[in-house]
């Protein structure tokens, strides 16, 4: 295990990704912080700055373009640098959209193994 002082939220409404992003995170160093819904993340982000936010598209009550946009509008972006969507959906126009309110890149969900959310997290936070 590599100790760091990198701070992560996973915003997902997905329990059992959340709780594995956790688990192979924190075991690599990360701090991590979790949130069910975008919601639940802005008030995270209010509170506490993230090296990294890993952001879920598809969610009940605030989405991921929806956090994106309200955290603008607060201006919360400070406490929140780099924000990577989690997608199952490479869908241009909401990528797009969400590239415009902030998010760096995104990450196909069903496409990645545990190494590779590691591998990817470590290079978003050189």
């Amino acid at each position: 295990m590599t100790v760091t002082s990198k701070s992560i939220l996973i915003i997902d409404d997905d329990q059992y990704l959340r709780e594995l992003y956790q688990e192979i995170l924190t075991e690599e160093g990360y701090h991590i912080t979790t949130a069910g819904d975008g919601n639940e993340g802005l008030d995270k982000i209010k509170s506490k700055k993230f090296d990294l936010v890993l952001l879920d598209v598809m969610m009940p009550k605030l989405d991921g373009i929806g956090f994106l946009k309200e955290a603008r509008k607060r201006n919360l972006e400070i406490n929140a640098p780099k924000i990577i969507l989690l997608t199952n959906l490479a869908h241009g126009p909401v990528l797009e959209e969400a590239q415009q309110y902030g998010a760096k890149d995104y990450l196909i969900k069903a496409d990645l193994t545990p190494d590779q959310v590691v591998k990817k997290v470590k290079e978003y936070l050189q």
